[in-house]
Protein backbone atom coordinates (compact mmCIF):
# COMPACT_ATOMS: atom_id res chain seq x y z
CA UNK A 1 0.00 0.00 0.00
CA UNK A 2 1.54 3.51 -1.07
CA UNK A 3 1.90 5.66 1.68
CA UNK A 4 2.66 9.08 0.01
CA UNK A 5 0.06 9.45 -1.98
CA UNK A 6 -3.31 11.74 -2.17
CA UNK A 7 -4.93 7.61 -2.52
CA UNK A 8 -3.81 7.16 1.29
CA UNK A 9 -3.15 10.80 2.79
CA UNK A 10 -6.66 12.67 1.74
CA UNK A 11 -8.78 9.87 3.97
CA UNK A 12 -6.86 9.52 6.73
CA UNK A 13 -6.72 13.66 6.96
CA UNK A 14 -10.52 13.89 6.34
CA UNK A 15 -10.80 11.19 9.11
CA UNK A 16 -8.88 12.97 11.57
CA UNK A 17 -10.61 16.65 10.66
CA UNK A 18 -13.98 15.12 11.25
CA UNK A 19 -13.12 13.26 14.83
CA UNK A 20 -11.08 16.05 15.66
CA UNK A 21 -14.76 18.67 14.44
CA UNK A 22 -16.14 16.11 16.85
CA UNK A 23 -14.22 16.43 20.24
CA UNK A 24 -14.07 20.23 19.47
CA UNK A 25 -17.96 20.75 19.99
CA UNK A 26 -20.06 19.93 23.16
CA UNK A 27 -22.75 21.53 24.77
CA UNK A 28 -22.83 23.47 27.03
CA UNK A 29 -20.09 25.52 24.90
CA UNK A 30 -19.39 28.74 27.49
CA UNK A 31 -17.95 26.18 30.10
CA UNK A 32 -16.63 23.83 27.62
CA UNK A 33 -14.68 26.37 24.83
CA UNK A 34 -12.15 28.09 27.51
CA UNK A 35 -10.94 24.45 28.19
CA UNK A 36 -10.47 23.02 24.66
CA UNK A 37 -8.75 26.88 23.74
CA UNK A 38 -6.70 26.42 26.32
CA UNK A 39 -5.63 22.61 25.58
CA UNK A 40 -5.17 23.67 21.83
CA UNK A 41 -3.13 26.74 22.58
CA UNK A 42 -0.84 24.74 25.68
CA UNK A 43 -0.51 22.03 22.99
CA UNK A 44 0.75 23.57 20.07
CA UNK A 45 3.18 25.96 22.02
CA UNK A 46 4.49 22.70 23.42
CA UNK A 47 4.84 20.63 19.97
CA UNK A 48 6.96 23.99 19.10
CA UNK A 49 9.22 24.05 22.30
CA UNK A 50 10.08 20.30 21.69
CA UNK A 51 10.72 20.60 17.77
CA UNK A 52 13.05 23.39 19.17
CA UNK A 53 14.59 21.36 21.29
CA UNK A 54 14.91 18.63 19.48
CA UNK A 55 16.22 20.28 16.15
CA UNK A 56 18.02 23.41 17.18
CA UNK A 57 19.28 22.91 20.65
CA UNK A 58 20.10 19.35 21.11
CA UNK A 59 19.60 18.42 17.71
CA UNK A 60 19.21 15.07 17.55
CA UNK A 61 18.89 14.02 14.05
CA UNK A 62 22.04 15.98 13.03
CA UNK A 63 20.04 18.23 11.12
CA UNK A 64 17.21 21.12 11.12
CA UNK A 65 13.44 19.96 11.28
CA UNK A 66 12.06 22.05 8.11
CA UNK A 67 8.87 24.27 9.34
CA UNK A 68 6.48 21.88 7.81
CA UNK A 69 7.32 19.28 10.08
CA UNK A 70 7.63 21.24 12.93
CA UNK A 71 3.94 22.39 12.54
CA UNK A 72 2.57 18.91 11.75
CA UNK A 73 4.19 17.88 15.00
CA UNK A 74 2.55 20.97 17.06
CA UNK A 75 -0.70 20.63 15.31
CA UNK A 76 -0.17 16.46 16.84
CA UNK A 77 0.61 17.89 20.41
CA UNK A 78 -2.25 19.84 20.24
CA UNK A 79 -4.49 17.73 18.82
CA UNK A 80 -3.77 15.36 21.62
CA UNK A 81 -4.29 17.58 24.27
CA UNK A 82 -8.05 17.83 22.75
CA UNK A 83 -8.15 14.10 23.12
CA UNK A 84 -7.20 14.32 26.80
CA UNK A 85 -9.25 17.13 27.77
CA UNK A 86 -12.15 14.86 26.33
CA UNK A 87 -11.18 12.11 28.81
CA UNK A 88 -11.94 13.70 31.45
CA UNK A 89 -15.88 14.62 32.68
CA UNK A 90 -17.40 13.41 29.27
CA UNK A 91 -19.44 10.35 28.81
CA UNK A 92 -18.06 6.77 27.63
CA UNK A 93 -18.92 7.83 23.83
CA UNK A 94 -17.13 10.46 23.51
CA UNK A 95 -14.33 8.89 25.57
CA UNK A 96 -14.17 6.41 23.03
CA UNK A 97 -14.16 8.63 19.92
CA UNK A 98 -11.38 10.34 21.42
CA UNK A 99 -9.00 7.45 21.96
CA UNK A 100 -9.91 6.11 18.36
CA UNK A 101 -8.51 9.54 17.82
CA UNK A 102 -5.02 8.52 18.73
CA UNK A 103 -3.85 6.25 16.25
CA UNK A 104 -5.72 8.10 13.34
CA UNK A 105 -3.83 11.75 14.58
CA UNK A 106 -0.46 9.95 14.79
CA UNK A 107 -1.08 8.26 11.25
CA UNK A 108 -1.90 11.04 10.01
CA UNK A 109 0.89 13.17 11.24
CA UNK A 110 3.78 10.31 10.60
CA UNK A 111 2.25 9.73 7.05
CA UNK A 112 2.61 14.07 6.31
CA UNK A 113 5.75 14.17 7.76
CA UNK A 114 6.70 11.42 5.76
CA UNK A 115 5.99 13.24 2.59
CA UNK A 116 7.62 16.19 3.87
CA UNK A 117 10.83 14.01 4.29
CA UNK A 118 10.18 12.29 0.85
CA UNK A 119 11.19 8.77 2.49
CA UNK A 120 9.06 5.52 2.67
CA UNK A 121 6.87 4.60 -0.37
CA UNK A 122 4.56 2.62 1.70
CA UNK A 123 5.18 0.02 4.57
CA UNK A 124 7.53 -2.27 3.29
CA UNK A 125 10.00 0.61 3.08
CA UNK A 126 8.96 2.19 6.22
CA UNK A 127 9.78 -1.73 8.28
CA UNK A 128 12.75 -1.57 6.74
CA UNK A 129 12.09 -4.22 4.68
CA UNK A 130 13.84 -4.60 1.09
CA UNK A 131 11.96 -5.23 -1.72
CA UNK A 132 14.83 -6.43 -3.82
CA UNK A 133 15.98 -10.26 -3.43
CA UNK A 134 19.11 -11.90 -4.39
CA UNK A 135 21.03 -11.01 -7.50
CA UNK A 136 22.23 -14.28 -9.51
CA UNK A 137 26.29 -13.33 -9.56
CA UNK A 138 27.19 -16.41 -11.36
CA UNK A 139 25.07 -15.05 -14.69
CA UNK A 140 26.98 -11.50 -14.56
CA UNK A 141 28.72 -10.47 -17.41
CA UNK A 142 32.45 -10.83 -15.40
CA UNK A 143 34.77 -8.69 -15.91
CA UNK A 144 36.11 -4.97 -16.74
CA UNK A 145 37.31 -3.72 -20.20
CA UNK A 146 38.02 -1.07 -21.93
CA UNK A 147 35.21 1.61 -23.07
CA UNK A 148 33.87 2.53 -26.44
CA UNK A 149 34.11 6.81 -25.83
CA UNK A 150 31.72 7.08 -28.45
CA UNK A 151 29.29 4.06 -27.03
CA UNK A 152 26.65 6.98 -26.70
CA UNK A 153 26.90 7.88 -30.39
CA UNK A 154 27.30 3.92 -31.87
CA UNK A 155 25.24 1.35 -29.46
CA UNK A 156 21.98 -0.17 -30.87
CA UNK A 157 20.07 -2.06 -28.82
CA UNK A 158 20.33 -5.68 -30.03
CA UNK A 159 17.16 -7.92 -30.34
CA UNK A 160 15.69 -8.88 -27.58
CA UNK A 161 17.01 -6.82 -25.22
CA UNK A 162 14.61 -6.07 -22.01
CA UNK A 163 13.24 -2.55 -21.83
CA UNK A 164 13.84 -1.96 -18.24
CA UNK A 165 16.82 -2.67 -15.77
CA UNK A 166 16.64 -4.67 -12.68
CA UNK A 167 18.06 -4.46 -9.01
CA UNK A 168 19.02 -7.01 -6.94
CA UNK A 169 21.52 -8.03 -3.58
CA UNK A 170 24.98 -8.97 -3.70
CA UNK A 171 27.17 -9.99 -1.33
CA UNK A 172 30.46 -7.83 -1.59
CA UNK A 173 32.95 -9.50 0.66
CA UNK A 174 35.47 -6.98 3.32
CA UNK A 175 38.58 -9.08 1.81
CA UNK A 176 40.98 -6.68 2.34
CA UNK A 177 39.25 -4.50 4.64
CA UNK A 178 37.52 -7.19 7.27
CA UNK A 179 35.01 -4.94 7.02
CA UNK A 180 31.84 -6.46 7.95
CA UNK A 181 29.48 -4.58 5.50
CA UNK A 182 25.89 -5.16 5.13
CA UNK A 183 24.41 -6.74 1.47
CA UNK A 184 25.06 -4.21 -1.45
CA UNK A 185 22.78 -3.30 -4.49
CA UNK A 186 23.48 -3.79 -8.11
CA UNK A 187 21.34 -1.61 -10.59
CA UNK A 188 21.77 -3.43 -14.59
CA UNK A 189 20.65 -1.12 -17.38
CA UNK A 190 19.09 -3.22 -20.03
CA UNK A 191 22.00 -2.79 -22.21
CA UNK A 192 23.72 -4.91 -19.11
CA UNK A 193 21.15 -7.46 -19.96
CA UNK A 194 21.15 -8.24 -23.41
CA UNK A 195 23.48 -10.37 -25.49
CA UNK A 196 26.85 -9.43 -25.77
CA UNK A 197 26.93 -6.48 -23.46
CA UNK A 198 28.84 -3.38 -24.16
CA UNK A 199 31.61 -2.60 -21.09
CA UNK A 200 28.88 -0.07 -19.04
CA UNK A 201 30.51 3.07 -16.51
CA UNK A 202 29.62 2.42 -13.21
CA UNK A 203 28.31 4.73 -10.38
CA UNK A 204 28.71 3.94 -6.49
CA UNK A 205 26.30 5.32 -4.40
CA UNK A 206 25.55 5.86 -0.81
CA UNK A 207 22.63 6.61 1.27
CA UNK A 208 22.98 8.17 4.44
CA UNK A 209 23.25 7.55 7.94
CA UNK A 210 20.97 6.35 9.62
CA UNK A 211 19.76 4.19 6.26
CA UNK A 212 20.50 0.90 4.39
CA UNK A 213 22.32 0.10 0.69
CA UNK A 214 18.46 -0.29 -0.20
CA UNK A 215 17.15 3.78 0.21
CA UNK A 216 18.98 4.64 -2.70
CA UNK A 217 16.90 2.76 -4.86
CA UNK A 218 13.51 2.87 -2.37
CA UNK A 219 14.19 6.73 -1.18
CA UNK A 220 16.18 7.85 -3.83
CA UNK A 221 13.94 5.42 -6.64
CA UNK A 222 17.31 5.28 -8.52
CA UNK A 223 16.25 2.56 -10.28
CA UNK A 224 13.30 4.63 -11.99
CA UNK A 225 15.54 7.49 -12.87
CA UNK A 226 17.56 5.24 -15.01
CA UNK A 227 15.35 3.59 -16.57
CA UNK A 228 13.89 6.81 -17.76
CA UNK A 229 17.38 7.56 -19.09
CA UNK A 230 17.60 4.19 -20.46
CA UNK A 231 14.44 4.05 -22.65
CA UNK A 232 15.78 7.48 -24.44
CA UNK A 233 19.73 6.27 -25.25
CA UNK A 234 18.55 2.64 -26.57
CA UNK A 235 19.53 0.66 -22.86
CA UNK A 236 22.31 2.59 -22.32
CA UNK A 237 22.91 3.98 -18.25
CA UNK A 238 25.48 3.46 -15.81
CA UNK A 239 25.85 0.47 -13.49
CA UNK A 240 24.78 1.36 -10.19
CA UNK A 241 26.25 -0.10 -6.83
CA UNK A 242 25.21 1.13 -3.82
CA UNK A 243 27.52 -0.82 -1.28
CA UNK A 244 27.13 -0.49 2.59
CA UNK A 245 29.78 2.36 4.23
CA UNK A 246 27.88 2.04 7.46
CA UNK A 247 27.73 -1.20 8.76
CA UNK A 248 25.02 -1.03 10.77
CA UNK A 249 22.19 1.19 10.49
CA UNK A 250 22.83 3.14 13.64
CA UNK A 251 26.92 3.26 13.29
CA UNK A 252 28.95 5.55 11.48
CA UNK A 253 32.85 4.65 10.27
CA UNK A 254 32.85 7.55 8.80
CA UNK A 255 34.16 6.38 5.32
CA UNK A 256 37.46 6.23 7.07
CA UNK A 257 40.02 3.54 8.50
CA UNK A 258 39.54 3.47 11.95
CA UNK A 259 38.96 1.40 15.41
CA UNK A 260 35.11 1.89 13.93
CA UNK A 261 35.97 -0.56 10.88
CA UNK A 262 38.21 -0.15 8.00
CA UNK A 263 35.20 1.35 5.69
CA UNK A 264 37.73 3.82 3.27
CA UNK A 265 39.68 0.60 2.40
CA UNK A 266 36.59 -1.64 1.85
CA UNK A 267 34.83 1.34 -0.41
CA UNK A 268 38.19 2.06 -2.08
CA UNK A 269 39.97 -1.15 -2.71
CA UNK A 270 37.19 -4.33 -1.96
CA UNK A 271 34.26 -2.52 -3.33
CA UNK A 272 36.13 -1.39 -6.84
CA UNK A 273 37.74 -5.27 -7.05
CA UNK A 274 34.46 -6.80 -6.70
CA UNK A 275 32.79 -4.85 -9.42
CA UNK A 276 35.96 -5.36 -11.92
CA UNK A 277 35.50 -9.05 -11.34
CA UNK A 278 31.97 -8.99 -11.64
CA UNK A 279 30.38 -6.55 -13.85
CA UNK A 280 31.15 -5.42 -17.11
CA UNK A 281 32.89 -1.79 -16.38
CA UNK A 282 35.35 0.39 -17.87
CA UNK A 283 38.45 -0.59 -15.60
CA UNK A 284 38.99 3.43 -16.66
CA UNK A 285 38.94 5.72 -13.34
CA UNK A 286 37.41 8.25 -16.20
CA UNK A 287 34.21 6.28 -16.03
CA UNK A 288 33.71 6.08 -13.02
CA UNK A 289 31.65 7.85 -10.35
CA UNK A 290 30.75 8.17 -6.73
CA UNK A 291 27.75 9.92 -5.22
CA UNK A 292 25.85 9.63 -1.81
CA UNK A 293 23.42 11.73 0.18
CA UNK A 294 24.05 13.58 3.72
CA UNK A 295 27.09 11.16 5.07
CA UNK A 296 26.69 9.20 2.02
CA UNK A 297 27.83 12.75 0.63
CA UNK A 298 30.45 13.19 2.28
CA UNK A 299 31.63 9.94 1.58
CA UNK A 300 31.63 10.77 -1.73
CA UNK A 301 33.68 13.78 -1.69
CA UNK A 302 36.02 12.27 0.94
CA UNK A 303 36.14 8.86 -1.81
CA UNK A 304 36.52 11.39 -4.60
CA UNK A 305 39.33 13.07 -3.34
CA UNK A 306 41.34 10.88 -1.68
CA UNK A 307 40.92 8.61 -4.45
CA UNK A 308 41.11 9.65 -7.77
CA UNK A 309 42.63 6.37 -9.30
CA UNK A 310 39.25 4.79 -8.46
CA UNK A 311 36.46 7.90 -8.86
CA UNK A 312 37.18 10.83 -11.26
CA UNK A 313 33.14 12.19 -11.04
CA UNK A 314 31.64 12.81 -7.69
CA UNK A 315 28.03 13.54 -6.91
CA UNK A 316 28.04 14.92 -3.46
CA UNK A 317 24.32 15.35 -2.22
CA UNK A 318 23.39 17.65 0.65
CA UNK A 319 26.98 16.16 1.85
CA UNK A 320 28.74 17.61 5.99
CA UNK A 321 31.67 19.63 5.59
CA UNK A 322 33.74 16.81 7.42
CA UNK A 323 33.23 13.41 8.89
CA UNK A 324 31.76 13.45 12.31
CA UNK A 325 30.09 11.25 15.00
CA UNK A 326 29.74 14.41 17.36
CA UNK A 327 31.88 15.18 19.93
CA UNK A 328 33.66 11.87 20.48
CA UNK A 329 34.78 12.01 16.72
CA UNK A 330 38.30 12.32 17.96
CA UNK A 331 38.82 10.16 20.58
CA UNK A 332 37.23 7.25 18.86
CA UNK A 333 38.34 7.52 15.49
CA UNK A 334 41.75 9.23 15.99
CA UNK A 335 43.01 8.10 19.06
CA UNK A 336 42.70 11.40 20.32
CA UNK A 337 44.60 13.16 17.37
CA UNK A 338 43.39 16.10 16.10
CA UNK A 339 45.72 16.47 13.33
CA UNK A 340 44.37 13.39 12.35
CA UNK A 341 41.05 14.02 12.44
CA UNK A 342 42.15 16.98 10.64
CA UNK A 343 43.81 15.18 7.56
CA UNK A 344 40.43 13.60 6.75
CA UNK A 345 38.66 16.34 6.19
CA UNK A 346 37.94 16.34 2.49
CA UNK A 347 38.82 20.52 2.40
CA UNK A 348 42.40 19.35 3.62
CA UNK A 349 42.23 16.56 1.59
CA UNK A 350 41.43 18.41 -1.36
CA UNK A 351 44.17 20.39 -1.11
CA UNK A 352 46.94 18.24 -0.47
CA UNK A 353 46.33 15.95 -3.49
CA UNK A 354 45.63 19.22 -5.69
CA UNK A 355 45.68 20.03 -8.08
CA UNK A 356 43.41 17.23 -10.32
CA UNK A 357 43.26 17.31 -13.61
CA UNK A 358 40.27 15.23 -14.46
CA UNK A 359 37.96 15.32 -12.03
CA UNK A 360 34.24 16.44 -11.87
CA UNK A 361 32.56 17.55 -8.81
CA UNK A 362 28.96 17.75 -8.74
CA UNK A 363 27.01 19.69 -5.62
CA UNK A 364 23.53 19.30 -4.76
CA UNK A 365 21.17 20.70 -1.68
CA UNK A 366 17.82 21.51 -0.77
CA UNK A 367 17.50 25.70 -1.24
CA UNK A 368 15.65 25.34 2.61
CA UNK A 369 18.75 24.06 3.89
CA UNK A 370 20.56 26.66 4.95
CA UNK A 371 23.27 24.23 7.07
CA UNK A 372 23.91 22.21 4.29
CA UNK A 373 24.16 24.59 1.93
CA UNK A 374 26.97 26.53 3.93
CA UNK A 375 28.79 22.62 3.63
CA UNK A 376 28.53 22.28 0.32
CA UNK A 377 29.69 26.11 -0.65
CA UNK A 378 32.35 25.25 1.25
CA UNK A 379 33.47 21.70 0.17
CA UNK A 380 32.56 23.04 -3.30
CA UNK A 381 34.90 26.29 -3.33
CA UNK A 382 37.87 24.09 -1.97
CA UNK A 383 37.39 21.81 -4.74
CA UNK A 384 37.19 25.19 -7.10
CA UNK A 385 41.04 25.13 -5.41
CA UNK A 386 42.21 21.91 -6.08
CA UNK A 387 41.37 22.50 -9.51
CA UNK A 388 38.18 20.50 -9.63
CA UNK A 389 35.58 21.07 -12.39
CA UNK A 390 32.64 21.66 -9.46
CA UNK A 391 29.03 22.80 -10.60
CA UNK A 392 26.17 23.39 -7.74
CA UNK A 393 22.43 22.49 -8.02
CA UNK A 394 19.84 23.47 -5.92
CA UNK A 395 16.46 21.57 -5.44
CA UNK A 396 13.16 23.82 -5.24
CA UNK A 397 11.05 24.22 -2.12
CA UNK A 398 12.52 20.96 -0.83
CA UNK A 399 15.63 20.80 2.76
CA UNK A 400 17.57 17.37 3.75
CA UNK A 401 15.54 14.73 2.55
CA UNK A 402 14.81 12.65 -0.14
CA UNK A 403 12.72 15.05 -2.22
CA UNK A 404 16.18 17.00 -2.88
CA UNK A 405 18.01 13.75 -3.69
CA UNK A 406 15.78 12.53 -6.55
CA UNK A 407 15.68 16.46 -7.88
CA UNK A 408 19.80 16.86 -7.83
CA UNK A 409 20.14 13.38 -9.53
CA UNK A 410 17.40 13.75 -12.14
CA UNK A 411 19.53 17.48 -13.04
CA UNK A 412 22.74 16.19 -12.75
CA UNK A 413 22.63 12.57 -14.87
CA UNK A 414 22.20 13.94 -17.91
CA UNK A 415 25.99 16.25 -17.29
CA UNK A 416 26.98 12.66 -15.82
CA UNK A 417 25.98 10.57 -18.20
CA UNK A 418 27.99 12.93 -20.59
CA UNK A 419 30.68 12.48 -18.48
CA UNK A 420 30.91 8.74 -18.43
CA UNK A 421 30.60 8.58 -22.05
CA UNK A 422 27.11 7.68 -22.56
CA UNK A 423 25.72 11.05 -24.69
Amino acid sequence: MQIDTGTFLIPIDILAVVLMVYLLVRIPLRSWIPRVAAALVLGALLGLLVSWLVSDVWNVFGLPLTLVTRLWFSAAIAALSLVIVNLWGTNWWRKTIALVSIPVILVSTAAAINVDFGEYRNLQDALGISPYGPMDVSRLSGRAGTTDPAIGRTWQAPPGMPTRGTVGTVTIPGTTSGFAARAALVYLPPAALGPNPPVLPVLVMFAGQPGSPAAVFTAGRLASTMNAYAASHNGLAPIVVAPDQLGRANQNPMCVDSPLGNSETYLARDVPKWIRSHLRVSDDPRYWAVGGFSQGGTCSIQLGAGHPEVFRSILDISGEAEPTIGSTTVARAFGGSTAAYDAVKPVNVLAARAPYADTVAIFGVGALDAKYQKNQRLVRAAADRSGMVTKLIEAPNSAHDWTTVRYVIAEALPELAARLGLE
